[in-house]
């Protein structure tokens, strides 16, 4: 008939009888080891076959043969529909995710967490998957959904799990210890099966390209963190899950009396770690330098680790935060711990390592050419520290560019007196008047 052509049957003559007979070896080898992700590919099977059997054929007809033939070993397999009690389970899971963090691109893992019953959810952005990270998560989740639920949903990660796996899985001990003071039990997937928590695993995906694209531009991950938290409490009030008659909202608000309430005691997620402070005034902490104030010269401090932030602390007191640092081999500094030292030692200035890697360039370019040379680029650095730099360098903007300048001229401008010292208050004070009568009566004193 015209416009009608007969199927395409004619069976490659390059794929021979031997041909199939050595794919299939391949993959019945594949299925003995059990190894899915150390498998021959098509592509793997086809170099093979070049290189062994001199194979002259092209790769398109043998990744269709390997595709017709793997359908028989791994058939297709159905996934069961569930359902569940409200305040029954979270699932739980990680991602990474890429972000611009003050202009460095940097990979990152986000934490996600959902109701089963509700699908609410919980994103959370950290620097590493490590056990701080994983316990803090699972604190703000629960702070997020304003409750507990009887048990979490994870897969067999090192992070959770310290041997086995599934129903053989022992949990880490840290996390045995967090799960009885939030009264949870913890319930582990079987390997290689994400259908056993697929709403959180579509949540990885559904988070990464709804509240991470355009790739973010954050000054810090706390700043991150708002904003997915902001876009969780968005898609908690304006989502719909499809197939339900019910909101995210409304069926939240259902679930979430079926939680139970979080623990009032805080649990401590940090790592806690003691150190002692070095003779550069730095202490180590997951293999990188964070510094503290001179004064703390050879004395021990407590290093709390949390997932994005490292506290430091001496006596009880927090003598310093920063934002941690990833990676390894790295030192973040503080100009103001170093500008006693520096006072004492200026000749120092220019090849120090605080002031090079914390004061901006346009700073250090003006302090070379300040007549007083180094002891002027301290008091310059002084100035930096009871000002702030970005004041400074407002000030010394505003002098004019037929004037050099200098840190006494730079001061004034910082110093200089407010334009209206004037404080106004309202036309109409209304002053309470006092009965001193009740008083002579107390005190027995007669009244005129």
């Amino acid at each position: 008939m015209p416009g009608v052509r007969k199927e395409y049957l004619r069976t490659p003559s390059v794929v021979t009888p031997q041909v199939e007979n050595f794919i299939r070896m391949c993959l019945e080898t594949d299925k003995e080891e059990g190894l899915r992700k150390q498998s021959h590919t098509a592509k793997r099977i086809y170099d093979r076959l070049v290189s062994e059997m001199g194979f002259t054929g092209s790769y398109s007809i043998v990744r269709r043969v390997v595709h017709e033939m793997r359908a028989q070993y791994v058939p297709a397999q159905a996934d069961m529909p569930l359902e569940y009690d409200p305040g029954d389970a979270i699932q739980i899971d990680w991602g990474e995710a890429t972000i611009y963090l003050r202009g460095e691109r940097k990979t990152i893992q986000i934490f996600c967490g959902r109701l089963c019953c509700s699908c609410d959810i919980f994103v959370m952005a950290c620097l590493n998957q490590n056990a701080e990270s994983f316990l803090e998560a699972q604190q703000r989740m629960f702070d997020h959904f304003g409750g507990v639920p009887r048990r979490l949903i994870f897969d067999n990660g090192k992070v959770g799990v310290k041997e086995g796996f599934g129903l053989h899985a022992v949990a880490q001990d840290y996390y045995r210890m967090f799960a009885a003071h939030y009264v949870f039990a913890t319930d582990f997937c079987n390997v290689a099966s994400g259908n056993e928590k697929g709403l959180v695993e579509n949540l990885v995906g559904y988070a990464r390209n709804n509240f991470l694209v355009p790739v973010p531009r954050v000054d810090s991950m706390e700043a991150l963190n708002e904003q997915l938290l902001e876009s969780c409490l968005q898609y908690r009030n304006a989502h719909k899950v499809q197939g339900r008659s019910q909101t995210v909202k409304e069926m939240y608000r259902a679930e979430q009396t079926c939680l139970h309430p979080v623990a009032p005691y805080r649990y401590e997620t940090a790592r806690i770690t003691t150190s002692t402070v070095g003779d550069y005034s730095t202490i180590r902490f997951d293999r990188n330098e964070y510094s503290v104030p001179v004064r703390f010269l050879r004395k021990a401090v407590t290093v709390k680790g949390y997932a994005n932030k490292v506290e430091i602390i001496c006596d009880r007191d927090t003598v310093v935060t920063y934002e941690r640092i990833s990676g390894q081999g790295k030192t973040a500094y503080k100009l103001e711990h170093y500008i006693g030292l520096l006072e004492r030692k200026p000749r120092s200035v220019f090849q120090s390592k605080p002031v090079r890697q914390t004061v901006k360039k346009e700073l250090l370019d003006l302090g070379k050419h300040l007549p007083g040379g180094n002891k002027d680029m301290v008091r310059l650095l002084r100035l930096c520290v009871d000002y702030g730099e970005d004041r400074v360098i407002f000030a010394k903007n505003r002098i004019p560019g037929s004037i050099t300048p200098t840190v006494d001229l730079i001061r004034s401008y910082l110093e200089e007196p407010e334009k209206n010292t004037v404080i106004r208050f309202q036309n109409d004070i209304y002053i309470n008047q006092t009965n001193l009568a009740y008083y002579d009566e107390k005190c027995g004193v007669a009244a005129r």
